[in-house]
């Protein structure tokens, strides 16, 4: 990550954050730059996302107005029902061929917010309210950028003493020390999303490897953290069938069900308007391609091949956890 950076754009309104100056000794060799608002770079015209993505700049900024938002249809919500995300930090350091973040974002650069408090300030409102379960991973891969940024410790010692908060942290990566200080928290709930090995090696780019995510997942096991197992999305290719059946046998040649919280699962599915932008961007890209179905502004496999998929994976799951265990994307719409 500290040879990543060649370029730091810097808000004038973000330069006095204490967490500012200590993001910038990670990167002791990049160009700083002033700037007065981070869409002046971020949101640029006729950027080229795949170009930017292969040598990112980042940009340190202050976020204004809202930042907690509530949960997508499309986004599993564990049986929740006050279900929202947080965007501490825009884009991730990974370049996955499948990520709804190349259709949502009109910049491969990474920005991170130094105002973290305000955002936090913002998760109270809501518990004023009612719990929270809050996904603080979505837009980004925290625990891969947790060296730089310290967000992941920040956010478990704000949830320590609200105990209507809930914190989901989704990754790809392979932290391999740390586990200790998550011991014994059920309100933190580290998940990992996992995909077949070739899968991973073709479409993950920068991502750690399938066998160092359930090393890393074992790790937080047995230092008494919280462990999700995220198996979404499936992706349809040739052979899915064996890859996802030898995904299964891995990950249970490497976890015991006993261990694991929950397994969530489902099959690709992006909102419409990103996956133009995707398919712009990637035209040989076979994973979003694919001739999905249009329904209610969301594009999914045809309803035989998404049923196919989801239930050789759920039987295959089923083998080694209970039913109650496993939760399905199409759950939250009910």
């Amino acid at each position: 990550m500290s040879e990543q950076f060649r370029h730091i754009y810097i808000e004038k309104g973000a330069l006095d954050w204490p967490r500012t100056s200590r993001i910038l000794k990670h990167f002791p060799g990049a160009e700083a730059i002033m700037i007065d608002h981070y869409k002046d770079v971020f949101n640029r015209r006729r950027q080229d996302v795949s170009l930017q993505i292969a040598n990112r700049s980042l940009i340190l900024a202050v976020r204004q107005g809202e930042a907690v938002y509530p949960g997508a249809p499309v986004c599993q919500n564990f049986g929740r029902n006050y279900f929202y995300y947080a965007s501490s930090v825009m884009n991730c350091p990974f370049n996955c061929e499948y990520c709804y973040l190349k259709g949502m974002y009109p910049s491969g650069n990474i920005v991170i917010f130094v105002n973290l408090e305000e955002i936090m300030a913002e998760v109270d409102r809501l518990l004023d309210r009612h719990p929270v379960y809050l996904c603080i991973s979505y837009d980004t891969d925290l625990l891969a950028l947790e060296a730089v940024t310290g967000y992941v410790l920040s956010w478990a010692a704000f949830a320590a003493d609200r105990p209507g908060l809930s914190l989901e942290i989704r990754t790809k990566a392979a932290l391999l020390s740390g586990w200790d200080r998550y011991r014994g928290r059920r309100d933190l709930i580290f998940a990992w999303t996992l995909s077949p090995e070739r899968y991973a090696e073709q479409m993950e780019v920068g991502a750690a490897s399938l066998a160092a995510r359930l090393k890393s997942a074992r790790k937080a096991i047995d230092a008494g953290a919280t462990v999700r197992l995220a198996l979404d999305p499936m992706i349809f290719q040739p052979g899915w069938k064996q890859a996802y059946a030898e995904l299964v046998d891995q990950i249970f040649e490497s976890l015991s069900p006993q261990e694991i919280m929950d397994i969530s699962i489902g099959s690709f599915r992006i909102s419409a308007d990103y996956l133009k932008q995707m398919r712009r961007n990637q035209v040989f890209a076979a994973s979003v391609q694919f001739p999905f179905v249009t329904e209610a502004g969301y594009c999914h496999y045809p309803a035989p091949l998404l049923e196919e998929m989801e239930n050789f994976l759920r039987e295959k799951l089923l083998i080694h956890v209970r039913e109650e265990q496993i939760f399905s994307w199409e759950e939250g719409l009910r």
